[in-house]
């Protein structure tokens, strides 16, 4: 396949392998997909990993997954709902894309996100536990009006979380991401939840460990 409904960046695997793990990432609001492709030669070396661009385009190199209202004050009034379902969909025909362009190990598939594009990615992972193994999920949180009901818990067995947020972020507040943990453990989704004393970003102790947990799902 030669074309793709969504610009990307890739980073090949420095390693031989038939069938490598995918790592795909979808960057947060008003940035692009060279954001979190800084971090893909850090990465481990067995992962094919795919940068995705978001298709809003704000102006100046900005992108984004879909509206966001800065000045609500819930979690459930931040998002503009149906972009969001429309960019899962998006999302959705991209990975099939990737799926049948590349030779990857379809058993062995994450998805890291940083910000709004972890609250989709975590949303796309529950609707699809199928096609995801495993999620990154950086600074965000979990929209529940984005999840297709019901949950059913025999449906997660395969899935796993890594969970990190800035105990000081000043963009998502921390208090939004706690409820991630109770609410996966309520599923029985296998997770890791971590607080690190940042604003909205990523510290370098938080890329050490979300660097050790991929690395210990890139062979099985």
């Amino acid at each position: 396949m030669s074309t793709f409904s969504l610009e990307h960046l890739v980073r090949s695997p420095k390693t031989t392998q038939s069938k490598p793990p995918l790592l795909i990432m979808l960057h947060g609001y008003g940035s692009n997909e060279e954001d979190l492709f800084s971090f893909a030669e850090e990465l481990p070396d067995e992962l094919l990993i795919v940068s995705a661009r978001a298709p809003l385009s704000l102006g100046f190199g900005s992108h984004a997954w879909y509206t966001i209202h800065f000045d609500a004050a819930t979690s459930d009034k931040f998002s503009d709902i149906p972009e969001a379902k429309e960019a899962l969909k998006k999302i959705d025909i991209f990975i099939d894309e990737l799926i049948a362009a590349y030779e990857v190990d379809q058993d062995n598939i994450f998805i890291l996100g940083f910000s709004q594009g972890t609250i989709l990615g975590t949303a796309y992972a529950l609707n699809h536990p199928n096609k995801i193994q495993h999620v990154v999920a950086l600074s965000g949180y979990v929209n529940q009006e984005l999840l297709q009901k019901p949950l059913e818990k025999d449906r997660f067995k395969n899935l796993d979380f890594f969970v990190s947020h800035g105990s000081v972020d000043q963009v998502i507040p921390v208090e939004w991401a706690r409820n991630t943990a109770p609410f996966l453990k309520k599923l029985n989704i296998d997770h890791e939840y971590h607080e690190y004393p940042v604003g909205h970003g990523v510290a370098p102790q938080n890329f050490h460990d979300l660097h050790t947990w991929v690395k210990k799902r890139c062979v099985k």
